[in-house]
């Protein structure tokens, strides 16, 4: 589901505002299967961003687009 409210540059805005900051991110896997984690977002770039998480034995994808946020599937909230 589509949040209106938000746009992919005020998304953007949002995480460039985080970069280099302890967050909180939490995946939507699908059919009620959620992961949390925390991380530093590290990387900015046009289309994607992407996250250090803390445990170095993560396996999952460290690289986020903003559309992503958009739709839901990802959140990051700062700690």
């Amino acid at each position: 589901m589509i949040k209106v409210d938000m746009t992919i540059n005020a998304i953007k805005d949002k995480v460039k505002a985080l970069s280099g900051k302890d967050v909180t991110v939490k995946l939507n896997l699908g059919r009620n299967k959620f992961v949390t984690f925390p991380a530093t977002v590290n990387g900015i770039y046009p289309s994607l961003f992407t996250v250090s998480p803390f445990d170095k034995n993560f396996l999952g994808k460290t690289a986020y687009s903003y559309s992503e946020i958009l739709c839901g599937r990802v959140k990051i909230q700062e700690k």
